[in-house]
């Protein structure tokens, strides 16, 4: 069973180390995990070659070794052909790209697994990363989100993550090509609730982000975090619509501890802090702050507001309404701290 990953950012090359690791150990996976990575120079030397030479990522994971048997390769199509497991860890604004690259070159019964953490707004309402691969590729989706900082899953540091999967003939498969003894997992069946907590928690993180550039303590982001738990709930109780919500799902790592540790560490965060302290564009600062890497949490905004909006749902949502008028509309960050202020007691 030949595991492949669609990959060019840290999370994909942590997640390649621990997939390759496993791949290696037991047998019932094929030895080589194939990892796409985008084709670029990285002082004269192709990174795919450095890769594959050095074991090592220099552009997204310097200083961590991956398993000589994760082999880089620039050719999306050549790196999926073979695959039985496909696990997608690429910015969810290339997701569409990328599956129509594709399409015609994997095997059909090939089980998917997205680390996307992003929503997508149709004229239909919300579309969960997932569903748009499904949907365009015809194949089983499982997903897997939790509070995995990409250099601390790399260092082996203990941390727990939660696959999302409805079909319970895949879980046992998919945690043993994921699991190890720092990097426990859970498997869980309510993989849309799984999926939208890993989206929206990077909204409330922006949000954390400027308060701690609005000079605010840890009590403000307590805070922060308490309601943006709240909206995110509610959320997920209105837009998914696989059966009731269960509030147990809320407490595995995709929900609480992913929102702390990013609202505490992690890229939207600082952005957001940035962007109180600099008054530079959200755009201005993903250049020069994240090494080619892309921002998920004001994109996730503006798609859950365009969502929000076609269901007339707005005011209830109100941190989420704030991220997203401060980043795209102009609205001064020092305003973000009145959603809390006015913020619902009970949502």
């Amino acid at each position: 069973m030949p595991p492949g990953t669609l990959s060019d950012t840290p999370r994909g090359s942590a997640i390649a180390k621990i997939v390759g690791a496993n791949a290696a150990k037991y047998d019932m996976f094929e030895t080589t995990v194939n990892m796409w990575v985008f084709e670029e120079m990285v002082d004269g030397r192709k990174l795919t070659e450095i890769i594959n030479t050095d074991h090592e990522n220099v552009k997204y994971l310097p200083g961590h070794k991956l398993p000589p048997n994760v082999r880089a390769v620039p050719d999306l199509v050549e790196s999926v052909k073979a695959a039985d497991i496909l696990i997608f860890v690429v910015p969810h604004q290339f997701i569409l790209r990328v599956c129509d690259t594709i399409k015609d070159h994997i095997k059909k019964d090939v089980v998917g697994m997205s680390l996307i953490k992003g929503v997508d707004a149709s004229p239909e309402g919300l579309k969960l990363i997932s569903e748009v691969i499904r949907g365009k590729l015809g194949i089983t989706m499982t997903v897997l989100m939790g509070a995995n900082i990409a250099n601390e899953v790399a260092e082996e540091k203990f941390c727990e993550t939660t696959i999302g999967c409805k079909d319970k003939a895949y879980g046992p498969v998919l945690k043993q090509l994921m699991q190890t003894t720092n990097f426990r997992v859970t498997v869980v069946d309510e993989s849309d609730v799984v999926e939208i907590c890993g989206a929206l928690k990077n909204v409330v993180a922006v949000g954390a982000g400027f308060c701690d550039g609005l000079g605010f303590g840890d009590n403000t982001k307590a805070a922060v975090i308490r309601l943006g738990l709240m909206e995110m709930i509610a959320f997920a109780k209105v837009f998914c619509s696989d059966g009731p919500v269960s509030p147990a799902t809320f407490l595995e790592s995709c929900g609480i501890a992913d929102l702390i540790t990013t609202c505490y560490g992690g890229r939207n965060r600082k952005i957001g802090e940035a962007f109180a302290k600099t008054g530079k564009t959200i755009e201005q600062l993903e250049n020069e702050l994240l090494n080619g890497q892309k921002l998920q949490g004001p994109a996730t905004a503006a798609e859950v507001h365009q969502i929000l909006e076609q269901k007339n749902m707005l005011q209830k949502f109100p941190l989420f309404t704030a991220v997203y008028q401060i980043c795209f509309n102009g609205h001064p960050v020092s305003e973000f701290i009145k959603c809390l202020q006015d913020h619902p007691e009970h949502m």
